[in-house]
């Protein structure tokens, strides 16, 4: 299906699970309260990929930050259809693990190379348990 050599990243499976497709990037800490809509996965966070959607996606960014709030707040995402398929972090925050848990979402993080420095908005992603496999962004 795609002729480029894919880059490989071995990191810690959070929440086990496979998923694939186009990568959303934020390069920052992300709280779900006022940044992203609940209703329709938008980001709402002011930045270059505000109004992009998460849902179905594959989701990377550094880190959670916020309150315990956000565990509810992915399976709210998971409860109105608009969940990522998967999520990509740098570090791990427990808060979100939990909420990747409870929305049954796949989980990465602490991968062996900073995802935010391979991953860009638009390359097409495969998480499988804890392997990321990245291919370039189609032009």
């Amino acid at each position: 299906m795609r002729n480029e050599r894919p880059i490989i990243l071995k990191g810690k499976a959070c929440v086990v699970g496979t998923a694939e497709g186009e990568a959303v990037v934020i390069r920052d800490r992300v709280s779900l309260l006022g940044e992203i809509n609940l209703q329709k996965g938008l980001i709402i966070k002011p930045g270059p990929e505000y109004g992009k959607c998460i849902a179905g996606k594959i989701f990377v960014y550094y880190s959670g930050k916020g309150s315990s709030g956000d565990t509810f707040r992915y399976w709210r995402l998971q409860a109105n259809g608009v969940q990522p398929a998967a999520i990509i972090n740098v570090k791990a925050d427990p808060i979100h693990v939990q909420g990747a848990i409870v929305a049954n979402i796949p989980m990465v993080a602490n991968l062996e190379r900073n995802p935010l420095e391979v991953i860009r908005t638009g390359n097409y992603v495969k998480v499988e348990g804890g392997t990321v496999t990245i291919w370039p962004k189609q032009n």
